[in-house]
């Protein structure tokens, strides 16, 4: 059966002047902005394609709608109904872009609305694809998506790891599968991972950047197993690293800073409280020809035990998860940023650098700022800005998208303290 037309698709109509933001490049709807009188959400199942049509009829493309989220409909830049193969060139845009970038075959392949594929994520590691779908929308494209994958770029294996707390805003249940068939005109099976041959080949995966190797976890790790938005900032860190240095990496997970750090030849404490990602830490550094020393516990506690401990580094690394995934959660989220900078402030040396980092969206870089110096204060230490930060080029932002920008960082060097 032939693919509907555009003019195929049920309308979904805007109220007066709503059309403005799309116009000036944003691909989100929300539910206030749509004329329910004419096109109400309630007709439309999760997921389904729409053509958008301004309050005077001009079509502003296709866009996939949930009338179950806050965010109602999402535009794919295009007046043609995705299917596999319109998602192949996507796809292969977005690898292009990517392979001017980066030399080995280890990046974000697609990061969302910045490479035309709202709600989709999908993390590259050489031959596997590991597959994030966060909307109804595309969860809808998944069998295009996985002979998209599979044929149109070469991928040999195709994980999903749809197991985001938030995409019960959307109305969709949590899972873990490897994906199976998918050829052009298909569904797209799976194979739950708990277990067996796929499992074990997908637990571990191989990851290569600038030169070191890790292994990190796939399924029982954090996003899609490796943190791919902080490489810039990490090569970063060398250049403020010198040998025999002290190193702190406060959240170190698998030990992506500390690897580094110890590559140029400082002595590394890794804190994390996962004993997992600890035992990874140190595998990954001796994979490297490297050592590391770990403490398992909260970074918060363990903080304040090396301060008790009268401990002193020359560089402390600050790497949280989010803080504030809400936008009711900033104020606690900024004093937790305070705090949390306050205490790597009090254990760095004279002429120490810090380096402080926000995933929070939320949270800006000004509040980032403010919070940096705010701690420095109330520790009583000279601070100041050497250099900022943000995501890395796989992790390009939408111009008139702001929220695809959201990682910062911030190297600070900081002084004796002030009298």
């Amino acid at each position: 059966m032939p693919e509907p037309t555009e003019a195929q698709l049920p309308p979904l109509r805007l109220k007066r002047d709503e059309d403005r933001r799309l116009l000036a490049g944003h691909l989100w709807i929300f539910s206030n902005e749509v004329d329910t009188a004419a096109t109400p959400l309630t007709r439309f199942e999760p997921g389904a394609l729409v053509r958008v049509l301004a309050h005077n009829d001009r079509s502003l493309g296709i866009a996939y709608v949930n009338p179950r989220s806050l965010i109602c409909a999402r535009l794919l830049e295009t007046h043609e109904v995705p299917d596999a193969r319109w998602l192949t060139q996507r796809l292969r845009r977005a690898r292009a872009l990517r392979e001017r970038l980066f030399a080995a075959p280890y990046y974000r392949l697609v990061h969302g609305e910045a490479d035309g594929l709202p709600g989709l994520v999908v993390d590259r590691y050489a031959t596997l694809a590991v597959v994030q779908i966060g909307t109804a929308g595309m969860e809808r494209l998944k069998s295009a998506l996985v002979a998209a994958l599979r044929e149109g770029l070469g991928f040999e294996t195709v994980v999903f790891k749809n197991d985001a707390a938030a995409r019960a805003l959307e109305g969709l249940p949590v899972y873990v599968e490897t994906a199976a068939g998918g050829a052009a005109g298909e569904e797209a099976s799976g194979s739950e991972v708990t277990g067996g041959e796929a499992a074990h080949a997908a637990e571990r995966v191989r990851v290569v950047e600038d030169g070191l190797e890790f292994e990190v976890m796939l399924l029982a790790g954090q996003k899609t197993g490796w943190f791919f938005d902080q490489s810039a900032n990490r090569a970063l860190l060398e250049r403020y690293v010198r040998p025999g240095d002290r190193v702190l990496d406060a959240f170190s997970y698998v030990g992506a800073w500390g690897v580094r750090a110890a590559r140029a030849g400082a002595r590394v404490t890794c804190i994390d409280s996962s004993a997992a990602a600890l035992e990874l830490a140190q595998a990954n550094a001796a994979r490297n020809g490297l050592a590391l020393e770990t403490r398992r516990g909260e970074a918060f506690a363990e903080l304040e035990r090396l301060q008790a401990e009268g401990a002193r580094f020359e560089v402390v690394i600050i790497d949280p998860p989010a803080f504030a995934k809400r936008r009711k959660d900033l104020p606690k989220a900024l004093a937790a940023y305070k705090r949390l900078n306050q205490l790597a402030v009090q254990l760095l040396a004279p002429a120490g650098v810090l380096i402080s980092c926000s995933c929070s969206y939320h949270v800006g870089a000004e509040d980032l700022e403010r919070a940096i110096a705010r701690a420095a204060r109330a520790a009583h230490r000279h601070l100041v800005i050497l250099a900022q930060g943000g995501q890395a080029p796989d992790h390009p932002v939408h111009p008139a998208i702001p929220e695809s920008r959201y990682l910062k960082a911030y190297f600070c060097g900081v002084g004796d303290g002030l009298k």
